[in-house]
């Protein structure tokens, strides 16, 4: 039962001077001025790209603040679409398209299975029945 009890007042007191030490760290760095340089923008006329009044707000907001143009570290136009297209259709572009890959899904089983022998066979059932 002692032990217990000054277990508990041991952890007590750890925990008590942690605590102390992280306020006293969040303190020193509240004090610290924030180092920020001002944003100044540049007001260029609106112009109505919606009948939204709050949308229209934004795409105004949006086509002042030009950042959206630099994304990625340059700009992008039709001759970098590569890049942009090729990191998400890259995987479906280059893979081995060969019907007899081994994978234990069986979705991609499905999908990769050789369907040709069934489509033959059913272009002959639809042929037998027109022709009778």
């Amino acid at each position: 039962m002692k032990n217990k009890k000054t277990i508990r007042q041991v952890i007590r007191q750890i925990v008590r001077e942690e605590v102390a030490l992280a306020i006293k760290e969040v303190i020193t760095e509240l004090k610290q001025p924030i180092e920020s340089q001002p944003q100044h923008k540049k007001i260029t006329e609106k112009k109505n790209y919606s009948s939204n009044s709050v949308l229209n707000d934004v795409l105004n907001e949006t086509a002042q603040d030009g950042e959206w143009k630099t994304l990625g570290g340059s700009e992008f136009t039709s001759d970098r679409m590569n890049e942009l297209v090729g990191k998400q259709y890259g995987d479906m572009v280059n893979k081995n398209t060969s019907p007899q890959i081994p994978s234990s899904d069986p979705m991609s089983q499905f999908l990769n299975k050789d369907y040709s022998e069934v489509l033959k066979k059913s272009k002959e059932k639809s042929k037998n029945k027109i022709g009778r």
